[in-house]
C-alpha cells in the first residue's frame, strides 16, 4: 500500500480526509460520513510505511520526541494536504485533510455576499468561526483572493501549518509556517507590525498571547482575519474575554469592542440533494452591539442579530429555515444543527 495511491483516492472521491489509524482500514471522509476503504485494517507497520515517506529527518524527530506533528505538503498538480501526526497507544496514526490547488470564489462556495464587504474593509477584525471542517480555511482563502485580486496589498499568513497557497496578483504574499518560518505565534506576530503589513491572517487563535497580539494588530489600523472553533458571536466574544486575566477583562472588552467589524459563524449542512451546504450565521459590529461587547452584555447579542436583519445580520435558525423553506436539507437534519430549536421551527413556520 503506497500514500501516493491513498492520497489520489481520496483526491478523486472528492474526500474532505483520510484517517490512518492501526487496526482500521484508511478511511475517508466524504461529506461529513466517515467510509472505510475496502482494504485490510492498518499494522503498526503499514501505517509507518504510508506516513514515513512523507516526513523529511527532522520532522521525524519532532514527531518522535513530542509525540505530534502538524505539517502540509502537495500532491504534485492534484492537491495539498494538511497533516496531522500522532500517537494513539503507542502507534503511530495520521488524519490529513485534502486542501484543493485552487481557490474559489465566494460564489462559488456560496458564502454570504457580505464576505464581499469583508474584503472591500481596510481596517478592523474578522473573525470566522465553526467546528472543525466546516470551512473557515476555504472561506478565508477566497476573501484573501478576493483582496488579493482588486487591491495592492502587503497580506501576511502565519498558519500552522500553510493551507491554501496564494499566488500573488495584485498583491505582495508573505505566508509563514511555523515551525519552517518561525518559531512560535507570539514572535511572528510581534514582527509582523515590522513586516508592513496592510492585511493579516492569524490562521487560529489559541492562547491569550496570539488573541492580544491579533488585537493590537487590528488596534494599530491593519485589517485582521482570524479563526476560533466557537458556535455561535455571542460565544466568539466570551472566549475572546475569557483568556484574559480578570484585572484586563474590562480593557480587552473595550479593544475588542472598538476593532471587531463582524463575525461569521459557519456549518456545512448534508444537503438532500448532494454534498453539503453552508449554513451561516453574521453578527455586523453596529453600535448596539458594540456597546454589548463593551459594557460586557454578550448575553444581549443573540436579540441584536435577530432584530439587524436589515443591516445585514442573521442568526443560524435563520438560515437554517431558509435551506429547509428551499429543499435544500430536511427538517431533522436543520433541528440538528441549530442553536436554539424554538427559534428554527418559529422561522420555518414563519411566525
Amino acid at each position: 500500500m503506497k500514500i501516493e495511491e491513498l492520497l489520489k483516492t481520496t483526491y478523486d472521491r472528492q474526500a474532505s480526509d483520510l484517517h490512518l489509524v492501526v487496526g482500521h482500514p484508511p478511511t475517508l471522509r466524504i461529506d461529513g460520513v466517515l467510509k472505510p476503504l475496502e482494504l485490510p485494517p492498518l499494522t503498526e507497520a503499514s501505517v509507518q510505511e504510508v506516513v514515513h515517506p512523507l516526513l523529511n529527518q527532522e520532522q521525524k524527530e519532532i514527531l518522535s520526541v513530542n509525540r505530534e506533528l502538524d505539517f502540509s505538503f502537495e500532491l504534485k498538480g492534484m492537491a495539498r494536504f494538511r497533516v496531522n501526526a500522532y500517537y494513539q497507544k503507542g502507534t503511530l496514526s495520521a488524519s490529513l485533510r485534502l486542501i484543493p490547488l485552487g481557490i474559489k470564489k465566494i460564489e462559488e462556495l456560496k458564502l454570504p455576499q457580505i464576505c464581499h464587504k469583508f474584503a472591500s474593509l481596510r481596517q478592523g477584525f474578522i473573525l470566522i468561526t465553526g467546528p472543525t471542517g466546516h470551512g473557515k480555511s476555504t472561506a478565508l482563502a477566497a476573501i484573501l483572493d478576493e483582496i488579493n485580486e482588486k487591491r495592492g496589498e502587503h497580506i501576511v499568513t502565519i498558519e500552522d501549518p500553510i493551507e491554501f497557497l496564494l499566488s500573488p496578483k495584485k498583491s505582495i504574499i508573505s505566508q509563514r509556517e511555523l515551525h519552517a518560518d518561525t518559531h512560535s505565534w507570539n514572535i511572528a506576530l510581534r514582527s509582523c507590525l515590522r513586516e508592513d503589513p496592510n492585511v493579516v491572517l492569524v490562521g487560529e487563535m489559541r492562547d491569550y498571547e496570539t488573541i492580544s497580539s491579533a488585537l493590537t494588530i487590528a488596534e494599530t489600523g491593519h485589517l485582521v482575519f482570524a479563526t476560533l472553533h466557537t458556535n455561535s458571536a455571542a460565544q466568539t466574544v466570551d472566549r475572546i474575554v475569557d483568556v484574559f486575566p480578570e484585572h484586563s477583562k474590562s480593557q480587552v472588552r473595550m479593544q475588542l469592542s472598538l476593532t471587531i467589524e463582524a463575525v461569521l459563524s459557519l456549518r456545512l449542512v448534508p444537503s438532500l440533494r448532494e454534498g453539503r451546504v453552508v449554513a451561516s450565521e453574521i453578527m455586523v459590529a453596529t453600535p448596539a452591539i458594540r456597546n454589548s461587547i463593551r459594557d460586557g452584555k454578550t448575553h444581549m447579542i443573540d436579540n441584536i442579530i435577530q432584530t439587524s436583519v436589515d443591516l445585514g445580520m442573521m442568526t443560524l435558525e435563520t438560515d437554517l429555515a431558509r435551506l429547509v423553506k428551499q429543499g435544500e436539507i430536511s427538517l431533522d437534519t436543520a433541528r440538528a444543527y441549530a442553536l436554539r430549536p424554538e427559534d428554527l421551527m418559529r422561522n420555518v413556520r414563519g411566525t
